[in-house]
C-alpha cells in the first residue's frame, strides 16, 4: 500500500485483500480494492466549497402526473428549496423544471448562479412557479443540464434528478445515447417518487453517471432525502477519479466491479490508458470507502514461481493529457504452490462481495420472475437471496426480501412467495438490490 496524495488534499489509501497462492497451472485471481478517501474537508465538516468549485443542477419532474396526487409537486418544491438551502456559498447552481421539453427555472438565460444569501431566496421564490403538465423526456433535461455545467470551471460537476413517471416521450435510444454522451462530464443522483415510474431507467440513469438511484414512495420524505443528497454532493471534493490497472504481458482482466457501498460493473467502461493499462471510471470522491472487485486471468505457471499479477493505481487524469495525479497504489499478485490448503483457502473479503454480488443478482431475477408469473422460478431465486441476505448479515435487505416472500427457513433459503405485495415494497427492493454491506470484521 502507498500512499501519494498532498498533505492538503483528502488523503487516499488502496489495500488489496486477496488470496495470491494458486494450484499448479492455475490461472484465474480474485483481489478485493479497497480504496479510502479521509482527512478533507468532508472529514473535518470545513464549510468551505471544493477545491476547483463544485456545479450542482437540480432537474424536477413537472409532467401533468406530478399533480397526482397533489402532494408530489409541493414534496418536489419543498424538497428542492431545502436542497437549495443546502448549497454552499460559492457553488454554482441551477433549476430545470422537466417535460417533454427542459426550461431553465433559474437563473435562466443559460447560465449558472453563484450561491450565496440573495441568490438561494431567489431561487426558491422561482419554485412557485413550479406547475405540472406536459409529458416526460427524461434525455432533454439532461441534454440541458449538461449544457449548463459544461460552460462551469468548477471540477465537481453534479446533476440531481427527480421524476414520477416513466420516459414515454422520447425513444430509449435517444436517453441511452444522451447518457453515453453525459458520462464522464458530470455524476447524477436519481430518485423515483411514487410508484409510477421504471426502476430500470431510473437506476440506469445512476448507473450510467457514477450516481445514486433510490425510491422515494412518500413525497413527504422528499426534503429529507434531497437534504441528505446535496450535503453529499457538498462533500465532494476530488473529481473524476479513476482506478488504473496495469497487467504484464499475457495477463488478462476478467472483470472490474465495485462493490461497496453498492454492486456496479464497471468492466466494460475501460479507456485505454497506455501499453496493458486502462482506466476504469470511480466519479467524485468526498470521506469516504468504496471497495471493488479485480479478476484478472495469468497465464499458468508451475509450483514455486511467483509474478505481479496487476498493480492497482487511484489516479486523477490531466486535463491537457499530461501526466496523471498518482493518489494511491497497490498489487495484486500470483504465487503458485502445491500446498492444497492454501492454494483452496478463499479471501474472506473475496467470498463476502462474491456474495453480495449474487444476492444483487439473484433479487433482480427473481422479481423479474415474479412478474412473467414464474412462481417455481421466482421462488427459488428470492430463496437464494433470503439465504444470501441471512449469511451476510445484510440485516436492510432481509427486510425488504421479507415483505414479498414470507421466510420460512432463512438458512435454508426456504420461502413462499406473498399473494399480494405492494408496488413499493417490491419497487423498494429492486431499486435497492444492488446496496451492499460491508465484510464482518474479525
Amino acid at each position: 500500500m502507498a500512499n501519494f496524495a498532498k498533505p492538503s488534499a483528502p488523503r487516499f489509501s488502496v489495500e488489496v485483500y486477496q488470496n495470491e497462492f494458486l494450484p499448479e497451472g492455475g490461472r484465474d485471481v480474485h483481489a478485493i480494492v479497497t480504496v479510502t478517501s479521509s482527512g478533507g474537508a468532508t472529514a473535518t465538516r470545513a464549510a468551505v466549497p471544493a477545491p476547483g468549485g463544485v456545479a450542482v443542477v437540480i432537474m424536477v419532474d413537472c409532467s401533468g402526473s406530478m399533480e397526482y396526487p397533489p402532494d408530489k409537486m409541493r414534496g418536489a418544491r419543498e424538497a428542492t428549496a431545502a436542497a437549495i438551502d443546502t448549497l454552499r456559498d460559492g457553488t454554482s447552481f441551477a433549476v430545470i423544471a422537466g417535460t417533454h421539453v427542459a426550461r431553465e427555472v433559474y437563473p435562466g438565460q443559460g447560465r449558472l448562479a453563484t450561491a450565496d444569501a440573495v441568490t438561494r431566496a431567489q431561487a426558491k421564490e422561482s419554485l412557485r412557479g413550479l406547475g405540472s403538465g406536459g409529458g416526460t423526456a427524461i434525455g432533454t433535461w439532461l441534454r440541458l443540464a449538461d449544457g449548463l455545467l459544461r460552460q462551469s470551471q468548477a471540477t465537481i460537476r453534479h446533476g440531481i434528478l427527480l421524476t414520477d413517471g416513466r420516459n414515454e416521450h422520447e425513444e430509449p435510444a435517444v436517453l441511452r445515447a444522451t447518457l453515453e454522451a453525459c458520462a464522464g462530464r458530470f455524476t447524477c443522483d436519481a430518485r423515483g417518487v411514487g410508484t409510477d415510474w421504471e426502476v430500470k431507467e431510473v437506476t440506469g440513469i445512476a448507473s450510467a453517471l457514477l450516481g445514486s438511484a433510490d425510491i422515494v414512495a412518500d413525497p413527504a420524505h422528499l426534503t429529507e432525502d434531497f437534504t441528505r443528497m446535496m450535503e453529499n454532493a457538498m462533500g465532494k471534493e476530488v473529481a473524476d477519479v479513476a482506478l488504473r490497472l496495469w497487467t504484464p504481458v499475457g495477463v488478462e482482466i476478467r472483470y472490474v466491479k465495485q462493490v461497496a457501498p453498492t454492486v456496479q460493473d464497471l468492466t466494460d467502461r475501460r479507456t485505454e490508458a497506455g501499453p496493458r493499462a486502462g482506466d476504469y471510471p470511480t466519479g467524485s470522491w468526498g470521506d469516504e470507502s468504496r471497495e471493488y472487485h479485480v479478476c484478472v486471468r495469468v497465464p499458468g505457471a508451475a509450483v514455486g514461481q511467483e509474478m505481479l499479477a496487476a498493480r492497482a493505481t487511484l489516479i486523477v487524469p490531466d486535463a491537457g493529457g499530461g501526466t496523471p495525479t498518482v493518489l494511491a497504489q497497490g498489487l495484486v499478485r500470483a504465487v503458485w504452490t502445491d500446498d492444497l490448503v492454501a492454494s483452496t483457502a478463499i479471501s474472506p473479503q473475496v467470498a463476502h462481495y462474491t456474495g453480495q454480488a449474487e444476492l444483487a443478482q439473484a433479487i433482480q431475477q427473481g422479481l423479474e420472475a415474479r412478474k412473467l408469473g414464474d412462481v417455481d422460478g421466482a421462488t427459488a431465486k428470492l430463496g437464494r437471496a433470503v439465504q444470501l441476505a441471512s449469511a451476510s448479515g445484510n440485516a436492510d435487505t432481509a427486510k425488504l426480501l421479507a415483505k414479498v416472500v414470507d421466510v420460512v427457513d432463512a438458512a435454508a433459503g426456504t420461502v413462499r412467495l406473498k399473494a399480494k405485495v405492494a408496488d413499493a415494497d417490491e419497487m423498494t427492493l429492486e431499486t435497492r438490490s444492488t446496496q451492499t454491506v460491508r465484510v464482518k470484521k474479525t
